[in-house]
């Protein structure tokens, strides 16, 4: 299976992401995050794969994140709730997120990522 990049394309994050796979020769499927919003069902499975609490899967830095007070939300929303606002909008979700059969990767970090594709 070849490994999945969810990304937004203006994110700079996401655009090093993409990079990172080119110049790595790594063939990859990318789905748009805004277009193919995850579904709430894809994202319980992924945080599950994951091992991460669903607060590492929001966008902190993001413009909808800051106008909808998420921070303190994040909090005091269980679980449920929380799965509910990232699934309404996909520019609520941190990006990118990598799918392989190996691991499920939030965010960009290089040294997870080698160590991912070395195995």
């Amino acid at each position: 299976m070849k490994p999945t990049i969810i990304c937004y394309p203006k994110c700079g994050t996401c655009q090093k992401a993409e990079k990172w796979l080119k110049t790595h020769g790594i063939e990859y499927m990318y789905r748009p995050i805004k277009e193919e919003n995850p579904t709430k069902e894809e994202l319980e499975k992924w945080i599950s794969a994951s091992g991460l609490p669903v607060s590492k899967f929001f966008n902190t830095s993001g413009l909808l994140y800051k106008e909808q007070n998420m921070k303190d939300k994040v909090k005091i929303l269980s679980h449920n709730e929380l799965t509910d606002i990232l699934s309404s909008n996909g520019l609520m979700v941190k990006r990118p997120i990598l799918l392989t059969d190996k691991a499920v990767l939030v965010g960009f970090k290089e040294e997870d990522w080698k160590k991912l594709f070395s195995k």
